[in-house]
């Protein structure tokens, strides 16, 4: 059996998801005449309580054109140490936007007001001008860690008494949405841009949503064309994020369940050092002292199964659309029967 836990991203769209690319009406989105793209990104902007949204192939790309449209250069952005906008983006925000970046550590990835709040520099001019707080969530290198409506009310309150943006990387946004119960219309309330990707968890095959402001997501279209992410008859794909977004988000809760049971197996493992509390779909744990990363991957590819390597000793399962029942199953007993 081939078992794939490297990402939600691996994932294959589903018979009823292909017969709704295929019938997709479409037109040339560049030019805003592609109804399947237009009709993706109102029920994305009507979903999160926000104005508008403009459709991009990458998370990559709108958290990268959220950011620049909400700063100048010379600016700063307040983020985690471990977020994708700084560790997996290619230094985007410096490239792209001119920008520097305050990190913070955070409790599993998660920000405080009393952290956010001590980063803001001060009106000198030997300091960037702190403009934007970016928050992830899920957190990935948190392990699926996650924020509660509370937590971003209070951030977002805090960014307007001191004039900031606030950026979302919600690429599992809808992970969280799930575990705690939240009215996503209400995220629209807090947010100046929200990034959201439909090939993770929610199971289509490529793109993203950059949902915000009108007045953003219009500038966003100008930034979206000169870093070459303006697509023509692209409702073919939008359609496919268009199914995940009305049918595949309440599911997501068997694949929490699923990483819980990983979770559980894995802390009783002997040549597991540490599991990190699974909260939604990613379970990242630690090897025990002299077994390296290359090991136990290797150790599982002798059972056809795949997994990433997230750090030295460190590991990271990811459970998601395609990973069944009878997978589960094969998973456990198959590291059970691992040894060093």
């Amino acid at each position: 059996m081939q078992v794939d836990l490297r990402s939600d991203t691996v994932t294959k769209p589903t018979a009823a998801m292909k017969e709704a690319m295929i019938n997709a009406e479409v037109g040339d989105d560049v030019y805003g005449e592609d109804p399947t793209v237009n009709e993706l990104e109102k029920y994305a902007a009507n979903y999160l309580g926000m104005e508008a949204a403009i459709f991009c192939p990458s998370g990559t790309m709108t958290n990268q054109i959220g950011i620049n449209v909400l700063s100048q250069p010379y600016e700063e952005v307040i983020c985690y140490e471990g977020s994708h906008i700084y560790k997996y983006e290619g230094g985007g925000v410096a490239g792209t936007s001119g920008l520097s970046m305050k990190l913070l550590k955070g409790d599993r990835g998660r920000l405080s007001l009393n952290d956010i709040k001590e980063a803001i520099n001060p009106d000198d001019i030997h300091a960037p001008i702190t403009s934007i707080v970016s928050l992830e969530n899920t957190v990935n290198k948190g392990g699926g860690s996650y924020y509660s409506l509370s937590e971003i009310k209070a951030i977002g309150q805090l960014c307007r008494e001191h004039g900031l943006k606030f950026h979302l990387d919600g690429a599992r946004l809808f992970n969280a949405l799930v575990e705690t119960g939240d009215d996503p219309k209400e995220y629209g309330k807090h947010f100046d841009t929200i990034s959201i990707c439909l090939s993770k968890g929610l199971g289509a095959p490529v793109g993203s949503l950059l949902v915000g402001k009108a007045d953003h997501i219009k500038k966003a279209r100008r930034v979206r064309k000169f870093m070459g992410g303006g697509m023509r008859q692209a409702g073919f794909i939008a359609a496919a994020g268009l199914y995940a977004l009305q049918n595949n988000i309440d599911r997501l809760k068997e694949d929490h369940k699923k990483a819980r049971i990983l979770g559980q197996t894995l802390a009783s493992l002997s040549y597991v050092e540490e599991v990190l509390p699974v909260d939604t779909n990613i379970v990242i744990f630690k090897l025990a002292e002299g077994i390296s990363t290359a090991q136990y991957l290797d150790a599982l590819k002798q059972h056809q199964i795949l997994a990433g390597p997230f750090g030295p000793r460190e590991i990271r399962f990811v459970t998601h659309l395609d990973y069944n029942d009878q997978m589960l199953e094969y998973t456990v007993e198959a590291i059970k029967k691992i040894s060093f």
